[in-house]
């Protein structure tokens, strides 16, 4: 006979993986519109409520079966998890939203340099469908994949961080004029840096949760965590 806590928790695996695909539209989109130039905030804030509404069906949910059933070892763990992958899916829409809101903001950016935004996206692309595969299968090896990943993310990053102020730092010492450094359209490395510290984010996220799945499969926190 099926037990009720086992319908409950079927029905968190439901939402996760509806979690799961919406987040993973959310984030293609928004980047898809950086590098295209589409106008697609309505649809991308759209899911982000949508996957906020979900998160919070997933924590009520799970506090339901804690308080009604108090499962324990791996039924438990699975639970506890999944409030927090629900949590790593919802930051996925709002930074997706995030970088859709930041183009809106910043208005034309077509005739900029995107190379490192598309860079990196690529790379969080890679890691968010690992991480998806990770949850459906469980594999608890799959984590060190994650963080090798997000290790090159970082890096990316605080090169564009860093390039960006040895840039300006070089224009101050040659003197250049203040109408010169106007012209290098700030709205090019600002929009790009803020994409990039959102897209940096992302793939913090896709780490949290390949380390769920990990604690899910061995009931031991990931090292890296």
């Amino acid at each position: 006979m099926t037990r009720l806590l086992d319908l409950g928790i079927d029905r968190i695996h439901n939402i996760i993986m509806d979690m799961a695909k919406l987040s993973e539209n959310s984030v293609f989109t928004a980047i898809e519109s950086y590098q295209k130039g589409t106008h697609v905030k309505k649809q991308i804030f759209d899911w982000s409520e949508k996957l906020r509404v979900l998160q919070e069906e997933v924590s009520d949910l799970a506090i339901e079966l804690i308080a009604r059933y108090q499962p324990v070892a791996s039924d438990l763990r699975f639970i506890k998890s999944c409030m927090e992958i629900s949590y790593g899916f919802s930051r996925f829409g709002r930074y997706s939203y995030d970088i859709v809101d930041v183009l809106e903001t910043m208005g034309y950016v077509s005739d900029c340099d995107k190379s490192a935004v598309l860079e990196m996206s690529k790379t969080v692309r890679e890691m968010i469908v690992l991480s998806l595969q990770t949850l459906q299968s469980r594999d608890k090896n799959a984590v060190a994949n994650l963080y090798k990943m997000d290790d090159i993310v970082d890096m990316q990053y605080r090169k564009y961080l860093r390039d960006i102020i040895a840039t300006h730092e070089q224009k101050d010492v040659e003197k250049r004029g203040l109408e010169d450094l106007h012209n290098d359209n700030p709205r090019c490395y600002i929009s790009a840096l803020l994409i990039l510290r959102y897209l940096e984010r992302i793939s913090d996220h896709a780490c949290y949760i390949g380390d769920s799945v990990h604690y899910i499969a061995t009931g031991i926190s990931s090292p890296r965590r």
